[in-house]
């Protein structure tokens, strides 16, 4: 009898040692049950020093959160996009962060859609789908800075070329609306050329040489990116024509070519802003369900000029030191820090997007962070 005692001692004594050392093994590996969060981020082509900058933000921000990215590059063309969208599918993607090359986007859109993962486009939007937010520039109100900063140097009027982005392309649209709006009623302002160029520094360049070929005594060429403007910077110089070049984007190559007087401006649209928002939502959606409370944000563009050049968010890597706070970024937040504040607003100017309310996403005290 003494001995079987002894037995069930020591099993109840085997027990409690084996619960007592399994709690804190329990407890450590909480933590563990959720699975990493994997989510795609997809751009029109990284043969766009646009969004090679974007994608850097993504993934900077991606390993801070311990987000698993995967990078999906549309080689500028939309059916190689779709093709991503369709293989982030097929690797089991918990959400889809996507600037669409353009209108066709949308069926590769929904497809993701249909699979049951959520999507928030940034830079670029479509219509037709229902997309969890959109993050991006005020392109209309970029285009409107364009012109008002035209009628400023140009006080006379003149004659304009203007190089529009890829046809279908949401900021294409916008901003030639916006910068025709700025003009509308100002005769002396007179588009003598207005014709796409793709978004594409070469075919800034031959589309800038068969211009001026027909129009050698333009006054001024806008254009709605950065590399059309650079290859029409080239164009110029090459034909002897010595004319402001307004540009759209904010390059690191841009700053220094205003720097050295090739380009007059460009407008900030602010990537880090627009990316970094749009992870922000994606993960607040995927984490607890947190839904946007409204679905468009934008953000105000800023006009960069020689008078401002360290304000640009990528001044320090066209070895520009930055100016104090850089426009749009709160007093204490590094130069490039995705932050927003959100101010309601009309979105009837803007012909690229559905009847949704929206926001703009304005520089001011107020902000959003994504830390």
């Amino acid at each position: 009898m003494r001995r079987q005692r002894t037995i069930v001692r020591l099993l109840v004594a085997t027990l409690m040692l084996t619960l007592l050392a399994s709690m804190p093994l329990a407890a450590a590996a909480a933590p563990n049950r959720q699975e990493k969060l994997k989510i795609a981020v997809s751009v029109p082509g990284l043969n766009f020093p646009f969004f090679v900058h974007v994608m850097d933000i993504a993934r900077a921000q991606a390993a801070e959160l311990n987000v698993d990215l995967v990078e999906l590059d549309g080689k500028d063309d939309s059916n190689t996009q779709i093709a991503g969208l369709e293989s982030a599918i097929s690797q089991g993607v918990d959400g889809v962060v996507v600037s669409p090359r353009d209108a066709a986007l949308a069926t590769g859109i929904q497809s993701v859609l249909d699979a049951g993962i959520p999507v928030v486009t940034f830079d670029r939007n479509v219509t037709g789908v229902d997309t969890l937010a959109h993050v991006g520039a005020d392109n209309v109100r970029g285009g409107e800075i364009q012109g008002e900063y035209l009628m400023k140097i140009l006080p006379d009027g003149g004659k304009i070329i203007e190089l529009q982005g890829t046809t279908g392309a949401s900021p294409a649209i916008d901003r030639d609306a916006g910068f025709k709006k700025a003009i509308e009623g100002h005769s002396e302002y007179d588009i003598v050329f207005d014709q796409t160029a793709a978004f594409a520094r070469d075919q800034g360049l031959s589309v800038t040489e068969n211009a001026l070929q027909a129009h050698s005594d333009v006054d001024a060429i806008v254009c709605a990116n950065d590399d059309m403007a650079l290859g029409a910077a080239e164009a110029a110089s090459g034909a002897g024509v010595s004319v402001p070049i307004i540009g759209f984007d904010a390059l690191p190559e841009t700053l220094q070519a205003i720097q050295a007087g090739t380009l007059t401006a460009t407008i900030e649209q602010w990537p880090g802003k627009q990316v970094g928002g749009a992870m922000k939502i994606m993960i607040d959606y995927l984490q607890s369900k947190t839904e946007p409370a409204q679905h468009d944000n934008f953000i105000e563009p800023t006009l960069i000029d020689a008078s401002n050049l360290g304000q640009a968010e990528r001044a320090a890597e066209a070895g520009i030191t930055p100016s104090g706070t850089p426009v749009g970024t709160p007093v204490g937040t590094p130069a490039g820090t995705p932050t927003m504040s959100l101010v309601r607003g009309n979105l009837a100017h803007s012909p690229s997007f559905g009847p949704r309310s929206f926001v703009v996403v304005e520089p001011s005290d107020a902000v959003i962070r994504l830390d």
